[in-house]
């Protein structure tokens, strides 16, 4: 079974299928999920707007799904999928792009 937090959500890791490559981190609900399963595309919860969230819907690049794995401890998914473009709002192919700065250290 799995573990949502407090919250109702769940994180989500996602890496393309097709090379591993972590393409971003997001969050979903019990609905996101069932969504994402029964459409073949990955939604997410949107913390900020505190709403439902189909990945592409308004940027066109959809996350389209391969498949999704649970973690050791149920709390965590993996979610292989197929990007239709970049992934990062910023138009990155990732998220994950910024190097770690003396800065950015507590």
């Amino acid at each position: 079974m799995l573990k949502f937090d407090d919250k109702g959500l769940i994180p989500a890791i996602i890496q393309d299928a097709r090379n591993s490559e972590v393409l971003m981190l997001g969050y979903m609900n019990k609905e996101a999920l069932k969504r994402t399963i029964s459409s073949g595309d990955v939604w997410f919860y949107s913390r900020s707007r505190q709403e439902l969230w189909h990945k592409g819907e308004t940027s066109g690049n959809f996350l389209k799904l391969s498949s999704i794995i649970k973690d050791c401890d149920s709390d965590t998914l993996l979610i292989k999928a197929v990007p239709t473009g970049p992934v990062c709002h910023t138009g990155n192919r990732t998220c994950f792009f910024q190097q770690l700065e003396d800065k950015d250290t507590p």
